[in-house]
This record gives structure tokens, sequence and C-alpha cells, in this order.
């Protein structure tokens, strides 16, 4: 087991745990702040010195992207079953989302200016789940990655999603997704590794208990 697998779960932990929020923001209208904060947090961070910082740090990555590890454990061992499916389906549909922005450096670019404004103005605010910043984050999605050919399709109650504070939410969720994304392919994390790489991703989860 290398560093970089270590580094791997954490990005594959963001992803799965964006994946969860969706799912259950769009079920129920809400989303876990404590597990919420950390992903918007990543969206807005410019400069990170090692991959935990992207998530709180050495002592507060692990718990601040908890139910992203457990639901990763379960997906890759023998409990896959009792993952929600829309989480799995958010999770490859964000992997797969994160790939067709790669090819876009327009699009990158696009993303990486707005990012910049947008966490200029985050001292403004007493927090980044701030409506405000969470509208910026989704109208950035909407510039952006929803105008891709692929579009992730999220399911719910519609008594929620048509709210436009919870349809904020989910955009913001899927941006800070696609960040985790970013990073598990730039870590070197691939699709085919969730099949063929299972028990070393699952080490290096272990490893970080």
């Amino acid at each position: 087991m290398s560093n970089r697998e270590k580094e791997q779960t954490i990005a594959l932990s963001a992803v799965f745990q964006a994946a969860e929020l969706v799912a259950n923001l769009a079920k129920t209208g809400q989303a876990d702040k404590t597990y919420l904060q950390p992903l918007i947090d990543s969206v807005l961070m410019l400069n990170a010195d090692q991959t935990e910082d992207i998530y709180g740090g050495q002592w507060d990555c692990q718990s601040n992207l908890a139910i992203g590890r457990k639901i990763t454990k379960q997906a890759l061992g023998k409990d896959r079953n009792s993952v929600n499916p829309d989480t799995l389906r958010y999770t490859l549909s964000l992997i797969h989302l994160e790939n067709k922005l790669a090819k876009h450096p327009e699009m990158l670019s696009q993303i990486g200016q707005q990012i910049t404004q947008i966490a200029g103005k985050k001292e403004h605010y007493d927090s980044v789940l701030h409506e405000n910043i969470m509208a910026s984050i989704s109208g950035m999605y909407q510039d952006t990655l929803s105008k891709l050919p692929f579009r992730i399709q999220v399911h719910g109650d519609s008594r929620f999603l048509q709210q436009a504070h919870v349809a904020n939410q989910v955009r913001a969720i899927l941006m800070a997704g696609v960040r985790a994304a970013m990073l598990w392919r730039q870590l070197g994390g691939k699709r085919w590794h969730l099949i063929f790489k299972r028990k070393a991703l699952l080490n290096a989860l272990d490893s970080r208990s």
C-alpha cells in the first residue's frame, strides 16, 4: 500500500460523500451540515499543501469525510448491497462528468476564475453554507458543467427539488463531487480501480481508521 493510495481514498471518500448528500437532499430536502461544509470548503480551496488539507487537515479530514469513508468501504467491500443505489449512480456519474470536463480546458479555466471570485466573497459571510455562496457555486455549475453533453440526472421528491435553495445545494454539492473526482484522477485514480483495486483501496481506508 502506497501513500498515493491513501490519498486516493480521501478523494474517493469525498466523491461518495457528495453523492450520498445529493441522494439524501433530493429525497428529504435536508443535508447534514457536518458533512456538507467540508465539501463546500473544498470547492473554494485555492491552495493546499497536502490532500488532507483540502478537507480540513490531518486532524479533521477523517471526521469531515466520515460518512463518505463508511460508504466507500461498503461499496468496495462485501456490503455493497447496503449502499443506496442512487449514491452509487451519482458517484459513477460524478467520475464520468469530471472525465468529460477534463477534455474542455476552456471550461476548466472558466471554473477556476469563478472559484477565485466566489472565494473572495466568502469573508463577507459567516459561513460557506450561506445561501449567497451556495447560489454562486450553483450558478457556476449551471454556467459550465450543465452545458456538457453528459448531465447528472438527480431523482427525488419534486416538492424539494423545485425549491430554489434545495436546487442550489444540489448543484453546489455536485460541483464539490466533481472537484473530488478531479482530485481522484490527479492522484492516479481510475474507474477500473473500483473493481480491480478494491482490496488495495480497502486496506488504505482501514489504515486511516
